[in-house]
């Protein structure tokens, strides 16, 4: 770690947002496994819970974008970084103490928005830091870091509903602290000075439309949009890991045992989301990614067989390895196929069209799941992802395309 420190790769500014995102996702993740059950409790149908979700994530994605571009515009990081924590930070004890449910709408739309006004500026941050040779390190640090939370986060609610089974209410004030501590650090963070900055009043959020960000799609190169192209579709085939859970409940799988083995999921794209970084570097960002892609088919694709603890257990270690290979990756290649100028927006752009996307897919795969089982969404899903695989393998080695 001194080594990494001394030749600036692991930066103060890498090491700070890092912190944020893991004590973040442990607050977020000690509430993702009981919110449907806490929801269910005050009265929400299962439709309905549906619904709130779609919404949140739709708000998430699309303001992606928007606060994307804001940031290149404005030249700054920070802001929208400290803004997007913050509100999600204040959006957990909400959901407990206001109840009804147009609160709880708001309640968990507010947590989606700062999520969204956040992702790309954190992301473009993550990039400034470094130069393209570094990308997959930091990325895949920052990565190692947030996973790491969300593996923390479900041990923490498993230990609490061990002493207080039902006591749902409280988790949301608790998962308050970590949320306060990531706000605080980000107080901690600078704005690298690039320049001169524009005059705010010719750039104010009402002169910029909320869409604005989708001409970036024009302006941005070839190679940007042939990547950008092949990973949105993939995403199509990229349903909820809801969808797995369920796989395993499918095999009669205790509530407990299932929550274990998203744990250990999380904890082995944590561990090596970092060295595959390191990797990534020396092999190809590329490389790296269609190494990742090639394993969620193969998975996915088992997936639809597996009977046996074990065997779910070896594919989720796998499934670890394709997230280590492929979520951090594939923004560190997406900025550097993005001037510097325009790496919130890029981000921005994929981030705001993938949300939307897993939507899309969260829902085919739940018809599909229904009307012809899981063992054929499994594998349709594998397979679709086995085609994108062969097209980027194409794009990437073609020689047409000139990628970093």
């Amino acid at each position: 770690m001194a080594k990494l420190i001394k030749r600036k790769i692991i930066t103060r500014t890498v090491l700070l947002v890092s912190m944020v995102s893991l004590f973040t996702d442990i607050a977020s993740e000690m509430l993702y496994p009981i919110l449907p059950v806490y929801l269910k409790s005050i009265g929400f149908s299962v439709l309905l819970i549906g619904v709130l979700e779609g919404v949140a994530e739709a708000t998430a994605g699309l303001s992606k974008g928007y606060f994307g571009h804001l940031s290149d515009i404005h030249n700054r990081r920070v802001p929208f970084i400290r803004a997007g924590y913050a509100l999600s930070a204040i959006s957990k004890p909400m959901m407990a103490i206001l109840t009804a449910p147009i609160w709880i709408f708001f309640s968990r739309t507010f947590d989606r928005f700062g999520k969204g006004i956040r992702t790309s500026a954190r992301d473009a941050m993550l990039s400034d830091e470094t130069t393209p040779e570094h990308k997959g390190k930091v990325f895949g640090f920052h990565r190692s870091m947030d996973t790491l939370g969300a593996a923390i986060g479900p041990i923490l609610a498993l230990i609490y509903l061990w002493f207080y089974p039902g006591q749902y209410k409280w988790m949301f004030f608790i998962a308050f602290f970590p949320g306060l501590i990531a706000v605080f650090l980000t107080f901690l963070l600078k704005d690298k000075v690039k320049g001169p900055q524009p005059d705010s009043r010719q750039f104010s959020p009402s002169k910029i439309g909320f869409f604005s960000y989708l001409k970036y799609w024009r302006k941005a190169s070839p190679g940007y949009r042939f990547v950008v192209a092949g990973l949105l579709v993939f995403t199509l085939f990229n349903s909820s890991d809801a969808f797995l859970l369920l796989a395993l409940k499918e095999q009669n799988l205790s509530d407990t045992m299932m929550i274990g083995v998203y744990i250990f999921y999380n904890l082995v794209y944590a561990a090596f989301s970092y060295p595959i970084g390191v990797l990534a570097d020396r092999i190809g960002l590329k490389t790296m990614l269609v190494i990742g892609l090639f394993l969620f088919a193969v998975v996915y694709i088992a997936m639809g067989f597996a009977t046996t603890l074990t065997i779910f257990g070896l594919l989720f270690f796998f499934y670890g390895i394709y997230a280590a290979c492929t979520e951090g990756i594939s923004k560190a290649l997406i900025s550097n196929m993005a001037r510097k100028e325009d790496t919130a927006t890029a981000i921005g752009f994929f981030n705001s069209f993938g949300s939307i996307f897993t939507l899309l897919a969260s829902s085919i795969a739940g018809l599909l799941w229904y009307s012809i089982g899981p063992a054929a969404m499994f594998c349709i899903s594998g397979i679709g992802v086995f085609l994108v695989v062969c097209y980027l393998v194409i794009i990437f080695y073609s020689g047409r395309v000139n990628l970093k």
